[in-house]
């Protein structure tokens, strides 16, 4: 189905980032795809779909992208706010139950990568004036140790990686990556004091510019980027 405006697809659509980030490029007339384990089609208008999805499978990530091409279009912009950790005992990180660990790595890398995959073909047939612009939600944890969050940091440090090669591979070719990290004003983690509208005021942002900047969006509540990499 074409269309005239702009999609976003929001994977892992919660109810503090994705919220946010969903009303903030709504307001600017993007059509909208939000794909969560809860999304029910009931709530889906000619304006928003909700497509239920569960990212601890990678192989249902194509499908979801499938489903917001039928109804929508082609999303210019793709949000991956998909994270997941189980706790291990601080000073006992490899007493991770392998099971624990590989759901979790498929939520915060795995179909976190399929999910840019698809986001890349989907690019490529789009007109140059679209955004093009993939978006991960990460932390501080691709630079520090959290002791009992092993296999969360495990999977940022992973993504982080994904997102700064393919920022380079492909900004000749207009494609953005971007990985998102909310820090406090002295570069120390956020950790549960996350900030929503923050975050949407920087991807809408990072979406709205025409060439990719630093991959690494380290950013403070009021205040946006803020580069802490030399702090």
């Amino acid at each position: 189905m074409s269309t005239t405006s702009p999609i976003i697809l929001i994977l892992g659509a919660g109810p503090r980032i994705g919220t946010s980030v969903a009303k903030a490029f709504a307001a600017k007339g993007y059509k909208v795809a939000l794909a969560s384990r809860k999304a029910s089609e009931v709530n889906n208008t000619a304006d928003e779909i909700h497509i239920q999805s569960d990212l601890a499978d990678p192989s249902t990530v194509a499908h979801v992208f499938s489903q917001v091409k039928a109804s929508l279009g082609i999303p210019s912009v793709v949000v991956y706010n998909g994270s997941a950790v189980t706790a291990n005992p601080p000073n006992d990180p490899l007493a991770l139950q392998l099971a624990a660990f590989n759901k979790d790595f498929n939520i915060n890398t795995v179909s976190a990568f399929v999910a840019a995959q698809q986001a890349a073909a989907g690019f490529a047939q789009l007109p140059d004036s679209a955004a093009k612009t993939f978006i991960y939600t990460g932390n501080i944890m691709n630079t520090a140790i959290i002791p009992p969050l092993l296999d969360l940091g495990v999977g940022k440090a992973a993504t982080a990686h994904i997102i700064q090669s393919a920022a380079a591979a492909y900004k000749d070719r207009g494609y953005k990556f971007y990985y998102g990290d909310q820090r406090k004003a002295d570069g120390a983690a956020v950790y549960s004091a996350i900030d929503g509208d923050a975050h949407a005021k920087l991807y809408l942002e990072l979406a709205e510019g025409k060439t990719q900047g630093p991959w690494q969006q380290t950013f403070v509540s009021g205040t946006g980027y803020k580069d802490f990499s030399t702090a």
